[in-house]
């Protein structure tokens, strides 16, 4: 039977933080991840894309959460070609992904990092975010042969932010191409006003997995602040008008992630509330919703050691990072 799993892309968003959606007495980061944890099955990690995760932290992360929860990390920007700065870079090491010993040490640090979730069974899946020139290619198809070796035997999903590659011309070929490397596809939801975006397919690659990701809806995605791009309430209409597309990656893979990026205040948990509520109501066959903790184990979760937080690392517009 296939799983649906509804979460957002941040617990630790300084607007979330302030919203008043944590309760008093639940707003260390002890308390936060629990609260969390009680009404999701899965969250991203969106820090570890900023900086390299720490495996202090995800230790933490593990511990604090039960049995069937998940954590689907984002990658560290250098591994996806995206611009990096050296403040953040380990030991001192130049931001350049074209050197092979600086790619090699940064591969071996992000590996670190995520091992204590992989070794608990909570890595739901390691995101691979593409920058939007990342294009339909031969050196770009070299690039994910590549990216699959370095993460043989990992959970791996790719969004790719260039609309090219799930346009009606290349759409068959680039799910070939992630079907050969194990790689879920991610379908995103998005603004369709501009000329670089993403068409809201819901292609299936892999059986293990797919994810689709809720980025909202603002007109400012192409050129306002991050804050802007992500300052959006999605609407009961809107996300019910996803309920059709959703059908064939539920049914044809053992997980779904439904993820919310418009982390703004709380919007996202807001609209994963709602979401949830709509696929409740959704009479699909060999399918599940996941709850929260408070449905899934009535055993505590196990106490965790004191917090601490990885040295370097510089909190994202959404995620801290925090333990």
């Amino acid at each position: 039977m296939g799983e649906i799993l509804v979460g957002t892309c941040s617990w630790t968003d300084r607007a979330l933080v302030g919203s008043g959606w944590y309760p008093a007495g639940r707003e260390d980061a002890e308390g936060r991840l629990r609260h969390y944890a009680e009404r999701f099955p899965v969250v991203e990690v969106d820090s570890a894309y900023y900086a390299l995760p720490s495996a202090r932290n995800s230790l933490l992360w593990a511990e604090r959460t039960p049995d069937g929860f998940v954590f689907d990390v984002k990658a560290f920007s250098l591994l996806t070609g995206h611009p990096t700065r050296d403040s953040v870079m380990p030991d001192g090491l130049p931001a350049d992904h074209r050197d092979p010993k600086v790619l090699d040490e940064v591969w071996a640090r992000f590996t670190e990092g995520i091992e204590p979730l992989r070794a608990a069974g909570r890595l739901g899946s390691v995101l691979f975010q593409m920058p939007p020139w990342f294009s339909p290619g031969k050196r770009c198809g070299e690039f994910l042969r590549e990216c699959a070796e370095r993460t043989e035997g990992w959970p791996v999903s790719v969004e790719f932010r260039h609309p090219g590659w799930w346009r009606p011309e290349w759409a068959q070929a680039t799910r070939a191409l992630l079907t050969r490397y194990g790689m879920t596809a991610v379908a995103v939801d998005m603004t369709q006003s501009l000329p670089l975006s993403v068409p809201p397919v819901t292609p299936v690659a892999a059986p293990r997995l797919s994810v689709v990701r809720f980025h909202g809806r603002s007109a400012a995605w192409g050129s306002g602040s991050k804050e802007d791009r992500f300052r959006y309430a999605y609407g009961v209409d809107e996300l019910t008008d996803w309920l059709p597309r959703l059908r064939s990656p539920a049914g044809r893979t053992e997980q779904l992630h439904v993820l919310f990026n418009n982390c703004c205040g709380a919007a996202a948990v807001r609209a994963a509330e709602t979401m949830k509520g709509l696929l409740d109501g959704a009479e699909w066959a060999h399918t599940r919703v996941r709850d929260g903790a408070k449905a899934a184990t009535s055993a505590p979760a196990p106490a965790a050691p004191a917090d601490t937080h990885s040295a370097g690392a510089q909190p994202s517009r959404k995620d801290a990072g925090e333990p």
